[in-house]
């Protein structure tokens, strides 16, 4: 099982790949068939197989030898992994199956904000709603929602709870990433943040709910901000540089997802001695 989930994601991998393409240049990810980006021919299939087809064609067109980007083969790869690590750890069951999509999404807005700045709204409002509507079938994590239902003191449709979750969730960070933009914006007439990171941020509050997206942002903000010291430092980057910080919130996205439960069990297990 866990080896067709890793073949199923390189399959993934592989559309991906095309979403990562050709949404940042506005194209459809239906048609036309996959085709070089260099000379333009259609790929046929025995050059379109995931990692492989990449490796036997030493990185280049078999048609015109031009490089082909070694962000290919990585997506498609780790795509596959991150579907057999999701079964291996979890099992086959729905939350997997959300896991898996939320990650593959992860993917994609890594490697858009990675190579063009761009968080795609296909991924980042489309992944909103899809957020929002799972929490309906998939109860979300207990958080604050379910602090507030217990000191009102009635007891909520389960369904509704983990529904007003995802909407608290996104709500609070969507739109809580938005005021620090606008108020950044009207103190140093710059925009210190892109809507797109908002959007995200909202995204994945609907997907996860306000505990785990926190841990989200808190670890993506830290790993942001120690790479954008280095870089500036080490690489003689100026303090005010882009930096695709989508890209750091994929990254602690994807660990949230797969450890979130894990750290927060040490957080309260650290403090559990202090309040013993």
């Amino acid at each position: 099982m866990i080896f067709l989930a890793f073949l199923f994601g390189l399959l993934i991998g592989s559309f991906l790949n095309v979403c990562i393409h050709r949404w940042p240049r506005d194209e459809s990810v239906v048609k036309p068939r996959s085709r070089c980006p260099h000379c333009e021919r259609q790929i046929e299939a025995r050059d379109n197989i995931p990692v492989l087809s990449y490796v036997m064609l030493r990185g280049r067109c078999r048609y015109c030898s031009g490089v082909i980007s070694w962000r290919y083969p990585v997506v498609e790869f780790l795509n596959g992994c991150l579907f057999a690590f999701l079964v291996w750890k979890f099992g086959l069951d729905a939350f997997t199956v959300k896991a898996a999509v939320f990650g593959s999404m992860m993917l994609v807005l890594i490697f858009t904000d990675i190579e063009h700045y761009i968080l795609p709204d296909e991924i980042t409002l489309g992944g909103l709603v899809i957020g929002l509507v799972l929490s309906l079938f998939l109860p979300m994590p207990e958080g604050l929602m379910k602090f507030i239902w217990m000191i009102s003191g009635s007891e909520p449709d389960p369904r509704w709870l983990s529904l007003s979750e995802s909407a608290v969730g996104a709500l609070v960070f969507g739109g809580g990433l938005w005021v620090l933009r606008e108020m950044y914006y009207r103190i140093r007439g710059i925009d210190g943040l892109g809507l797109g990171d908002v959007k995200m941020a909202a995204m994945m509050g609907a997907f996860w709910g306000f505990g785990h997206t926190l841990l989200i942002l808190l670890i993506g903000s830290l790993v942001g901000a120690l790479v954008g010291m280095i870089v500036v430092l080490v690489g003689g980057k100026k303090w005010n540089y882009e930096m695709p910080f989508g890209s750091y919130l994929g990254a602690a996205a994807l660990i949230v997802t797969i450890w979130g439960d894990t750290l927060f069990g040490l957080y309260w297990s650290a403090l559990a001695p202090a309040g013993g």
